[in-house]
């Protein structure tokens, strides 16, 4: 038994991936549990229950050199395709997350606004202005027109402003998002652009990285593995909300958010709870590894070790920690401790009890 004293306890993914190592709110789709469960009826009927795991999710673990490798078949394919430079189909393909099939789709009925869409052209002929001026529209120095450097929509700049423009975003973790530097003008760089404007081979090799994490972050069928310094590519053929296992880190997650794996719950659920656990991550650590109310007399218990069968210092009532349940009447059904138990006088109460129930609610998921 564990008597409280009422007095002071005792008790207290961003990722680089290296090209040259071969180890290394938001609307959710309400897909995501119905897939977890669909088909499992008809597979048990024809595998039988004992052969069929409902958990099985085919994928493949990519290293870097196999996931690049087959990035640039894709590109490659389109680019040839769509009659572009690599560069060009990069970013076409980032813009339709490598939906190769739809891009056709969209090139065969209208060539033009597949460009125009994947922000590579400008949206009219009027925002492609030439300027007879020999001026940067930055730094606003006269310059000689081989210095002069412009995207197709032709808002010029000099080269030095490029330099630092193109240093300072990919300083900051920037890849496919370096964009033209005019006012209201989307237009992206292709990395055949950017990379001669790097001053360095530090920074050049760190453009890959950038590059590399977002094409794949924008491949429908890739994942980026979340462990810690695992450089490897997760593969599928159907995104799905399932768990896939890393073999060279062993970390598990769930393919489509990279979050910790939590069927049945779908992404978006999982993905509040933790911002929220992460929001009042301090307070609630101390809150609920310290301090509790008694049950009967409501005065403020410090838990500082032992079992969870408690004595309030002052009223001496015995209760569970867990669950602020009588211990007589609590017995070893133990895992009625696993439920939250709301207050049904709480809707006659203050706003102010109100919040405090309601803390009381996430406090006692948040220690679980």
């Amino acid at each position: 038994m564990s008597v409280d004293m009422n007095s002071q306890g005792s008790d207290s993914n961003e990722e680089d991936y290296d090209p040259n190592c071969e180890e290394e709110e938001e609307d959710e789709d309400p897909g995501d549990i119905e897939d977890y469960y669909v088909g499992v009826a008809n597979d048990v009927e024809q595998q039988g229950a004992d052969a069929f795991d409902p958990e099985e999710y085919q994928f493949t673990c990519l290293t870097y050199k196999e996931s690049e490798s087959t990035l640039n078949e894709h590109m490659a394919s389109l680019a040839a395709t769509l009659k572009v430079s690599h560069a060009v189909a990069k970013l076409v393909l980032v813009s339709f997350h490598w939906q190769i099939s739809e891009i056709l789709e969209r090139h065969k009925s209208n060539a033009a606004q597949l460009l125009v869409e994947a922000r590579v052209q400008p949206t009219s002929s009027k925002h492609a202005m030439v300027h007879s001026s020999h001026h940067c529209a930055v730094c606003m120095q006269f310059v000689r027109k081989e210095n002069l450097l412009s995207l197709a929509c032709q808002h010029q700049f000099c080269r030095s402003c490029w330099e630092q423009h193109c240093t300072v975003l990919v300083k900051d973790g920037v890849g496919v998002g370096v964009s033209c530097m005019a006012q209201d003008c989307l237009l992206r760089t292709p990395e055949d652009f950017v990379f001669p404007l790097l001053p360095s081979e530090e920074l050049k090799d760190k453009y890959r990285r950038y590059l590399f994490r977002d094409y794949v972050e924008s491949h429908y069928q890739l994942q980026l593995c979340p462990g810690a310094d695992c450089p490897m590519v997760i593969q599928v053929q159907e995104p799905k909300a399932r768990r896939v296992q890393c073999n060279r880190c062993n970390e598990v997650f769930c393919f489509k958010c990279r979050q910790m794996y939590h069927a049945p719950t779908d992404c978006a659920t999982i993905r509040k709870w933790l911002t929220k656990c992460a929001d009042d991550s301090e307070t609630a650590n101390y809150i609920s590894a310290h301090t509790k109310d008694c049950p009967k007399c409501n005065i403020c218990i410090e838990k500082n070790g032992g079992c969870n069968h408690m004595q309030c210092s002052k009223c001496k009532h015995d209760f569970c920690w867990m669950c602020l349940g009588d211990w007589k009447t609590h017995g070893s059904e133990y895992y009625e401790c696993s439920r939250y138990k709301e207050n049904p006088d709480i809707v006659n109460q203050s706003q102010q009890a109100q919040a405090r129930e309601a803390l009381k609610k996430y406090l006692f998921y948040f220690e679980r």
